[in-house]
């Protein structure tokens, strides 16, 4: 989250590194689209019940959820300090292919053994692990499921989107945005370890081949399944390889925008995230491409990273 504090000392003695060293694969799952093709079947309910689950209640730096040097974010005052947030895991239900998660909530070991976590030691400290309140955690969950997922669709890298996965059985394909593990950062010289100690007994991860969307959108779109009913939308900026999900439920539409937008203020008011994205002016970009869908498409159920659209707390002067 907030930049280690050393890291910039040590800066000038030190190369950047991978967001991960796990082995990465294209993944044989799904197929190349266009924008235009997905907004076809907007209108046309689907087979995919949705579920969200809150795993934790945290709080993070204002600053690293918001751009506030954005000029909206200035004109409203906006300052930094503690945001209210709240870590998620999505659950798909496919009649056909299964259970599928977006993202991965938190591990059961949080709650039981917080140093033998993956908020454990120096780096939980920095994230300010101590305030992450757990309410479901990825073991409990999955134990109550009639069936074992059949793959994880990550949004991105980021432990706080990883932190659960280490519950998911091994066997379980993990999908990711193209790029994301070999992504190169400073920061990664203090997280890649505990990331891949995150990925250690999982195969390869699976990335998503996207191409250029024709309708220009997008920069990229995979229709996963091949049957129009579930969807990825790249959207870099945060990462490198940031993916944001699309269901098509029998209630309409519902997206999933990842950390492309973390909270309802932002969203709202057209600010892309702050300090934690790699790349704010893409980030900005990514994130006007979903507001702009969504503008087109106001049935769209929209499902933010850290915040529900209902209800948030940002503070102002």
């Amino acid at each position: 989250m907030k930049r280690i504090v050393f890291s910039l000392v040590l800066a000038p003695a030190l190369a950047a590194c991978a967001a991960s060293s796990h082995d990465v694969a294209p993944a044989a799952l799904g197929t190349p689209r266009a924008t235009a093709d997905l907004e076809a079947l907007l209108s046309i309910p689907g087979p995919v019940e949705v579920e969200t689950v809150v795993a934790a209640d945290w709080a993070v730096e204002r600053s690293g959820l918001i751009n506030l040097d954005h000029p909206t974010a200035k004109a409203a005052h906006l300052e930094d300090g503690d945001e209210p947030i709240q870590v998620y895991m999505h659950a798909l239900r496919h009649p056909k292919f299964g259970l599928f998660l977006v993202d991965t909530g938190v591990e059961a070991a949080v709650r039981t053994d917080l140093d033998h976590s993956l908020f454990g030691g120096l780096l939980g400290s920095v994230m300010h692990a101590d305030k992450v309140k757990v309410r479901t955690d990825t073991k409990a969950w999955l134990a109550a499921q009639p069936q074992p997922p059949a793959g994880v669709f990550l949004t991105h890298l980021h432990l706080d989107h990883i932190s659960g996965i280490r519950d998911v059985p091994d066997a379980t394909p993990v999908y990711t945005g193209p790029g994301e593990a070999a992504a190169s950062d400073l920061l990664f010289m203090f997280t890649q370890g505990t990331v891949d100690e995150a990925l250690e007994s999982k195969g390869n991860l699976q990335e998503w081949r996207f191409e250029p969307d024709p309708s220009g959108q997008f920069a990229g779109v995979i229709d996963i399944f091949g049957d129009g009913t579930v969807w990825a939308l790249h959207v870099p900026g945060h990462t490198p390889g940031s993916t944001a999900y699309l269901a098509r439920t029998p209630k309409g539409p519902v997206l999933f925008t990842g950390d492309a937008s973390h909270t309802r203020w932002g969203w709202e008011h057209g600010v892309e995230p702050g300090s934690f994205s790699a790349d704010k002016p893409t980030s900005a970009e990514s994130m006007k491409a979903l507001l702009a869908l969504v503008a087109r498409h106001p049935e769209i159920d929209v499902r933010l990273g850290h915040q529900m659209l209902q209800s948030t707390s940002v503070a102002a002067r």
